[in-house]
């Protein structure tokens, strides 16, 4: 019992440090997460016969390639096609409240043109006042310049802290686990393990998928001279940490700019082509390869975690979300092998009760065969 104090004790300062200090704590948390991360692929350039520092070098050079081809290349391309959505964003309501609206109408009987006419004028009414929020933003940021200092500190101090602890990653997992009591070694490691399991299963192996289905999407949809297409690919891409509902976003927008930039069915079915062989890599290559058989976590769990984490800590809690569900997600599964195990479970009756048992059984039969 005093076992379970100690235990219960080091749950409440743990929560209560994350609470008080959640502002300080976000770099070091963020530097955590990507350190776990990056720690496979520095073990294979550890493999390769690489020591430890170089190892964690090589990975920063190829994180620093990745974002500086990112920035050169990709974030122009996105900022150029969302200017160009903005541009074309009038002409795309109109074209729904004159042309889509009347057919959907017709179709099902749904007023879709009211529907969007409302929808305009709350989006203009909110665009004029975006104005003075902005204004008030920047007047509260140059009044609070120190806040606004301390977080760029925190943003410029997450590589600093994930090459630390990736260089001490082993050494800070083996200290840890010298500090486990004896008698829990084994259910810890076990538990850990299983932890592993379920956060490498999603983290990386969904991060991966997500990577290759925007990949797929955009160099589809702009294959098909689809306007917006590399924008669309990426948010469906990015949608897709829920299962099918990357698929369902993008296919819709897909659709609604083809039918408006197209004017013909054929641009239709090649948008159609495009998602479905999306769903047919995801369903047959990426998910066995990537995932594999492992848990991973149930979207549902993946939204709690992430709002109820929010609103708890803030981005302190968004970013200890799914670590946080998935050791919840394996000590709740450990709790319900351990009741399924247990006498109060499967409990054996006593003689008269079995005795009763069988007569009951047998009077069954009997009329069942009468």
């Amino acid at each position: 019992m005093r076992h379970s104090w100690w235990g219960i004790a080091l749950v409440v300062a743990l929560v209560g440090t994350v609470y008080f200090l959640d502002a300080v704590l976000m770099p070091f948390i963020a530097g955590l997460i990507l350190a776990y991360l990056a720690d496979p692929l520095t073990d294979f350039f550890q493999r390769l016969g690489m020591r430890r520092v170089w190892a964690v070098s090589s990975v920063f050079l190829v994180l620093m390639l990745v974002l500086a081809v990112s920035l050169l290349v990709l974030i122009p391309l996105v900022v150029q096609q969302i200017k160009q959505l903005g541009e074309a964003l009038p002409g795309v309501l109109s074209w729904v409240e004159g042309v889509l609206a009347p057919q959907v109408q017709e179709w099902t009987g749904y007023d879709l043109a009211t529907e969007l006419s409302n929808v305009r004028e709350t989006l203009i009414d909110n665009w004029r006042d975006a104005g003075s929020y902005v204004a008030q933003a920047l007047g509260h940021i140059g009044r609070s310049g120190m806040a606004f200092v301390s977080w760029v500190t925190y943003v410029a101090l997450i590589p600093v802290v994930t090459f630390y602890l990736l260089l001490d990653w082993d050494r800070m997992l083996d200290n840890l686990g010298n500090l486990v009591p004896r008698q829990w070694a084994d259910d810890t490691f076990r538990l850990a393990r299983r932890c592993d399991e379920v956060l490498a299963s999603f983290l990386r192996g969904q991060l991966l998928v997500m990577l290759c289905l925007g990949i797929i999407y955009a160099a589809g949809l702009t294959l098909l001279g689809l306007n917006f297409g590399l924008l669309i690919g990426a948010l469906s891409g990015l949608v897709s940490i829920v299962p099918f509902l990357g698929f369902i976003v993008g296919l819709a927008i897909a659709l609604v700019v083809a039918l408006f930039q197209f004017d013909t069915w054929w641009a239709v079915l090649g948008v159609i082509v495009v998602f479905g062989l999306g769903q047919v890599a995801e369903s047959v290559v990426l998910q066995p390869k990537l995932l594999g058989d492992k848990i991973g976590l149930h979207p549902v769990a993946v939204i709690f975690a992430v709002l109820a984490g929010g609103h708890l800590f803030g981005l302190t809690g968004v970013l200890l979300a799914l670590p946080a569900a998935a050791v919840i997600m394996v000590l709740l599964r450990e709790v319900k092998d351990r009741y399924k195990n247990s006498a109060l479970y499967d409990a054996q009756l006593d003689a008269p009760e079995q005795h009763k048992q069988h007569e009951a059984l047998q009077g069954d039969d009997n009329r069942e065969s009468s």
